[in-house]
């Protein structure tokens, strides 16, 4: 193995890892540049600049690090002459008062951090605030915030645009994404709990019981109701933005607005439906010719069925329904068709390819569209709206895969036949999960939906409430060490702990709060490349 004295300059071979990306800007006590976002300096008397690890000749201490090394190894990619780089996900900041500064790279978040020059805001999602710098001292272009919704999940990314000129003097807009964030929505877990609810109400009022009256139709519903799973993807999305607004200076608001065609997906005719001329049982029996979808056998009697069960979110819809033998019916039940025919994965491909899309997604995505957008204005800032074939023409023009956090980043106008391109994507995707922030039920139902048991009348026990972030320092014992994650609280003081990697009980006596739960999970999870 070779060796180096201590005193002569590491070479390049044995650094296989990226250079810094910080500037020295940030380092000068005259300089405005606290987040290191000015134009990256060599040291300052020598004309160059150190790599990550390097040592000058008179001191074994490692210096300070910069950025010139890594300006010039992205530099090309950086101009828009490149491929899209996949950097590291900035750090909020936040100046003294709690103003929203420009985001900085995680590197130069542990600089600060490690000097006394910052403190930790909030963790999840990780925001420093800085202890001596204010709003006045520093200088901010402003960043934007791009949403591409969904049903299920919700990509958001917050992107900078800069107008970069060419050694040709030709001026061209390039675009660096500095966070992406992937929402999951909990709507299906919501409609399936109010579904369960009234299931419950029903049973309750017929069942063992003499005949009651279901309760009338008419009641009216306000302008502009939305069910609560609806609803709930507003709100959560528009939660999460402000919040965005609060960590970095947001300056404009871009919203990918989109209308799904259902006859088009249902593959069906405008004028002439499915089912033109024809009662639902005279369609069933021509589409599906007379026979049992899932065994195949004719020639005897056949029931109605429905392929997605009620029970799992199906609806009554007719490419829902299939024709199916009288064992076959009472054998599949309420189980799920890919479970049901998982043995027989031919004739499961070829049910499911001559069923119809669900359109559950599209119609909620229909419902909520504009609803969001009203939602987004409210944040006082500039809302602009454009097409999903805009957002599709500009992700394929870049060669960027299909996500929800490339969607985001890619939506508005972005001039790539002039030279505009995205030339920074993250490496890591921040994942926010809704989850709530509890029940409102007061007691625990059986099968049947009666009472079985009380709930504790109060959420926070020995100071802790389910879904705090906390940390446990065990000295003894199997789980001996220093854990941190999610809480899950016991009215006996016995907590339960999940982590990453495992889930245990702790005593609160040995838990450190370090962030009170909001209503979401948060993790990271890489970014699609390639």
């Amino acid at each position: 193995m070779t060796t180096f004295p201590a005193g002569e300059k590491t070479h390049r071979a044995v650094l296989p890892q990226r250079p810094a990306l910080e500037s020295v800007g940030a380092d000068t006590p005259g300089s405005r540049d606290e987040t290191a976002h000015g134009v990256p300096a060599a040291r300052r008397g020598t004309g160059r600049g150190h790599e990550r690890g390097e040592t000058d000749e008179a001191r074994t201490k490692p210096r300070r690090r910069h950025a010139v090394p890594a300006a010039e190894a992205t530099g090309t990619a950086e101009h828009g002459s490149g491929d899209v780089p996949f950097a590291a996900s900035r750090v909020f900041v936040l100046a003294k008062g709690g103003e929203p500064l420009m985001p900085c790279h995680p590197a130069r978040a542990r600089e600060l951090l490690d000097g006394g020059r910052a403190v930790v805001a909030r963790r999840a999602p990780f925001v420093i605030r800085l202890t001596r710098r204010t709003l006045a001292d520093s200088e901010v272009d402003g960043v934007e915030v791009r949403i591409d919704p969904g049903s299920k999940r919700t990509g958001i990314a917050v992107s900078e645009d800069r107008v970069h000129i060419r050694r040709n003097g030709a001026a061209a807009s390039v675009r660096r994404g500095l966070v992406a964030v992937e929402l999951r929505h909990r709507g299906a877990q919501i409609r399936d709990g109010l579904r369960r609810r009234a299931g419950y109400r029903r049973r309750r009022r017929s069942g063992n019981l003499r005949y009651r009256a279901p309760r009338n139709r008419n009641r009216t519903r306000p302008d502009g109701w939305l069910p609560p799973s609806l609803l709930h993807r507003v709100e959560s999305t528009l939660s999460l933005v402000r919040r965005l607004c609060r960590y970095a200076p947001v300056t404009a608001i871009h919203v990918e607005l989109v209308a799904f065609d259902t006859c088009a997906i249902a593959g069906a005719d405008y004028r002439d439906g499915t089912r033109a001329g024809a009662e639902i049982r005279a369609y069933l029996r021509t589409k599906w010719e007379r026979a049992c979808a899932y065994c195949g056998v004719s020639g005897v009697p056949l029931n109605i069925e429905h392929i997605r069960p009620r029970s799992h979110g199906g609806s009554g819809r007719t490419s829902n329904l299939a024709l199916a033998c009288v064992p076959c019916n009472v054998a599949k039940g309420t189980l799920r068709v890919e479970v049901f025919l998982a043995h027989r994965p031919a004739r499961l491909r070829q049910l499911m390819a001559q069923a119809q899309t669900d359109l559950h997604d599209a119609a909620a995505m229909n419902a909520t569209r504009n609803r969001l957008v009203e939602a987004l204005t409210t944040l006082q800032r500039p809302v602009s709206t454009w097409s999903g074939a805009l957002t599709h023409w500009n992700r394929t023009a870049m060669g960027l895969p299909k996500s929800h956090t490339l969607d985001a980043l890619v939506t508005g106008h972005l001039d790539h036949l002039g030279g505009a391109a995205v030339v920074r994507v993250p490496q890591q995707v921040l994942v926010v999960t809704a989850t709530g922030r509890g029940s409102y039920a007061r007691t625990t139902p059986d099968r049947y939906g009666f009472p079985r048991l009380l709930r504790p009348r109060k959420k926070q026990h020995y100071g802790f409430a389910t879904g705090d972030l906390v940390r446990a320092d065990l000295s003894r014992g199997k789980w001996r060490g220093r854990w941190v994650g999610r809480i899950a609280v016991r009215a006996s003081g016995q907590h339960r702990l999940t982590t990453a990697t495992c889930r245990f009980d702790v005593s609160h006596r040995n838990v450190r709060l370090l962030q009170r739960g909001d209503g979401y999970t948060y993790g990271i999870s890489p970014e699609i490349i390639g």
